[in-house]
């Protein structure tokens, strides 16, 4: 029977008096001890939840706080004093009462002129913080001085008063995050730099933190944006409150667009932002191609078995809307008469080159032969088991491999049985690497939409990836000697990383894999050896980064497809050593 969030909680997420004590320890041991400002916008609030809310404030384990409160002219008699009893109870609480009303983003604005702390934490009137939330904030900024940006995990309260629906997010994901704000709570910014961006940009309702957020990343590096995997925020989602406010979902998903395009507008991006196709809630960039388009050299490595090869080349030149492509057929020693006869037609075939490579398979020393002889710009690994589905899947992927930061793309490959094969690579799942979401069926969002949204991600399979060819030629192409068969593709995409290239998954480039019907699923004993041969030498080459994929949170479970809660978490149990 599988554990409950419920059990989760009790077991890793509940300090005890023992590890309350442990962290007020290690919090006075910090050289400095940083003001953080909560700002927190008020308008005729449930009394009840608000008072929860500043409770949840007050009992922090990490006393250097300021709560600066800004009324937006709340019509409810009762607000007023209210609050003001609250501000004159605690000297840490300071209020200013707004004459008109001016919607959140002028509210958190009068609430910001307020802070005198160094970092500034946005919290809604109907939250609540973990009691520990600032003390990890604060130990957070000591070990990353440098950091401006500082996001926690979250969850939320149901209308029963039970925490549920935890959101345990990945490390800084730009990809990501261009399609859904996964930011948002506990969002803890840097105050003057805060102040510097001038705060919130009022017509975003609904949208402002996205804004500001967006704007707040393009004055940073990756490394001055931290995640702490914790839950530290418990979001309300009951009638009333700001997680359950449907009405103002349509208003809040166009000023996220229109935050997004301008914020494309301001990197340079050329690029346009519409609705994300399986769900209109969350965001899509379509990365304009340059003109002319640039040459696609797409390498099949492939030996007999001819009618996976037709059907390969059937949905290229049949069903793809990509025009500027030359085929590569690599061909590892095919016996089969129906093969060689149909490779010699091939041969004769404008924009197709025909390789002749010999010997034992060596996935890595085809695609290498591939990419050698290959005339385009970009270079598509496909294998001959696979099949279009997406007439857009090319021009997709080359959007985003044009992107000067991006090493390699990778698609979402299906089994014919209509689950998914192939939804980005996790590091660590299944021992040593793994498929995200692997026989999902069609429709599933996976984890907070995870399976419909581009993302960054460690790895993609080289069953149907894209790079440049001349990033390919840098980093030495696929390694023939340490990984002939497997795990190839997730070392080159690793050597792309360290390099400082985003590998990128996108769900709009759909193409259907029938794994291994080429080479067949059973392993001899032989093939078996060497399996595991490669598999410990990519455990002695990447070992360290196994365990630590950026991408996947360390809440999340390394066992199955991925993507349950881990029982025990990869991180540090609340209790701290002395």
């Amino acid at each position: 029977m599988e554990a409950t969030f419920a059990e989760w909680i009790a077991r890793y997420d509940t300090p005890s008096p023992a590890d309350r004590i442990a962290l007020r320890r290690k919090l006075r041991m910090l050289l400095e001890q940083p003001r953080i400002s909560i700002l927190l916008p008020v308008f005729n609030p449930d009394l009840k939840l608000l008072r929860s809310a500043i409770d949840s404030i007050k009992a922090q384990i990490y006393e250097n706080w300021e709560l600066c409160i800004a009324d937006d002219a709340s019509t409810d008699a009762e607000t007023r004093p209210f609050l003001e009893s609250l501000a004159a109870g605690d000297p840490r609480i300071h209020l200013t009462l707004r004459e008109r009303n001016g919607y959140i983003a002028a509210a958190t604005n009068s609430a910001l002129a307020l802070a005198t702390g160094s970092w500034s934490a946005l919290v809604d009137q109907d939250d609540t913080l973990a009691e520990d939330a600032l003390a990890w904030v604060a130990l957070e900024i000591a070990a990353h001085p440098d950091a401006r940006l500082i996001y926690s995990d979250e969850d939320k309260i149901n209308s029963q008063g039970v925490r549920a629906d935890p959101f345990f997010k990945p490390d800084w994901n730009p990809e990501l995050f261009l399609g859904q704000n996964y930011i948002n709570h506990l969002g803890v910014y840097h105050t003057e730099m805060l102040r510097e961006l001038g705060g919130f940009q009022e017509g975003f309702d609904g949208s402002q933190d996205y804004d500001l957020a967006l704007r707040f990343i393009e004055r940073l590096r990756p490394d001055q944006m931290r995640h702490i995997p914790r839950i530290l925020y418990h979001w309300r989602a009951i009638p009333g409150s700001v997680a359950a406010a449907i009405d103002a979902k349509p208003k809040a998903t166009e000023g996220a667009r229109r935050a997004l395009a301008q914020h494309l507008e301001r990197r340079g991006s050329a690029a346009r932002v519409e609705p994300s196709r399986e769900n209109p809630d969350r965001h899509r960039v379509i990365y304009e191609l340059p003109s002319p388009a640039p040459l696609v050299s797409i390498i099949i490595p492939m030996r007999d078995r001819v009618n996976l090869l037709k059907r390969c080349l059937d949905g290229i030149r049949q069903r793809t809307d990509y025009e500027q492509i030359e085929v590569i057929v690599v061909d590892n020693g095919s016996t089969e008469r129906p093969a060689q006869e149909f490779l010699t037609r091939l041969r004769s075939e404008q924009r197709t080159q025909v390789l002749d490579e010999r010997g034992p398979f060596n996935f890595s020393r085809l695609v290498n032969r591939g990419a050698a002889a290959a005339r385009g710009d970009v270079l598509a690994l496909l294998n001959n088991d696979t099949e279009v589905e997406d007439s857009g899947w090319l021009q997709e992927m080359v959007g985003y491999v044009q992107q000067p930061d991006v090493g390699a793309v990778g698609a979402r490959l299906w089994y014919q049985n209509r689950t998914l094969q192939h939804g980005g690579v996790v590091l660590g799942l299944g021992g040593i690497a793994g498929h995200a979401f692997a026989g999902a069926p069609r429709g599933s969002p996976g984890y907070f939409d995870r399976l419909l949204l581009p993302q960054d991600c460690s790895a993609v399979t080289g069953a149907c990836l894209l790079v440049r060819k001349d990033v390919f030629q840098e980093t030495g192409g696929f390694d023939k000697k340490n990984f002939p068969v497997s795990f190839n593709d997730i070392d080159f995409c690793l050597r792309l990383r360290h390099r400082g290239l985003r590998i990128i998954w996108t769900p709009y480039a759909n193409l259907i894999h029938h794994e291994s019907a080429s080479r067949g699923r059973q392993r001899t004993p032989q093939e078996e050896d060497q399996f595991l041969r490669e598999a410990a030498r990519f455990r002695d080459k990447w070992g360290a980064q196994l365990l630590a994929d950026p991408y996947y949170n360390p809440n999340l479970s390394l066992t199955g497809s991925g993507y349950k809660i881990a029982f025990p978490p990869r991180i540090a149990a609340p209790t701290i050593s002395s």
